[in-house]
């Protein structure tokens, strides 16, 4: 089994086939898909993970390419395979919204719930209440916390704002 990975993934090789290098570009895909949705996705400003996976790793592998650290055709060949795993992804994520395209993608988390805050998650992914009162304002709204019926962390890292009705 351990020489078939070795195989796989070219290790020990001094060159690697377009190949190995594809299977590792998916492998490192994978692994940092799931370590950036360990992380908390505030991080990551307008983008979900599952993009910025890509753009982080594509930019890695198409450097290697530029700077001649890596056979041309084989490190242009693992871009592509980066690039059609993430559309193929994309599309599974897209007809399985729950479940793996939560996953993949992510999924909104309750700030606010009823106007109430839902101080376990504001305090598991670092949101205080001047980022909600940040929010608030730039909703173009201004007010108070207390106007907030509900309030939700996005998957872009974005919070969004619901007002209670004004009576």
């Amino acid at each position: 089994m351990q020489d078939s990975l070795s195989i796989a993934f070219g290790i020990g090789d001094q060159s690697l086939t377009w190949w190995q290098m594809s299977i590792r570009a998916v492998g490192v895909f994978f692994a940092a898909l799931v370590i950036i949705r360990i992380g908390n996705p505030r991080i990551f400003g307008k983008h979900t993970a599952f993009d910025i996976v890509l753009g982080v790793i594509y930019g890695s592998i198409l450097s290697r390419a530029i700077t001649g650290n890596s056979p041309f055709w084989p490190t242009i060949a693992a871009a592509l395979v980066l690039v059609v795993l993430h559309n193929i992804l994309a599309a599974l994520a897209y007809r399985t919204n729950f479940g793996f395209g939560n996953f993949i993608k992510g999924r909104p988390l309750v700030l606010i719930k009823d106007g109430e805050l839902q101080k376990k998650t504001l305090k598991k992914h670092g949101v205080t209440e001047n980022d909600l009162l940040e929010a608030l304002r730039k909703s173009g709204s201004g007010g108070e916390l207390t106007d907030i019926k509900a309030a939700y962390l996005e998957r872009s890292g974005d919070i969004s704002i619901i007002l209670k009705e004004k009576e």
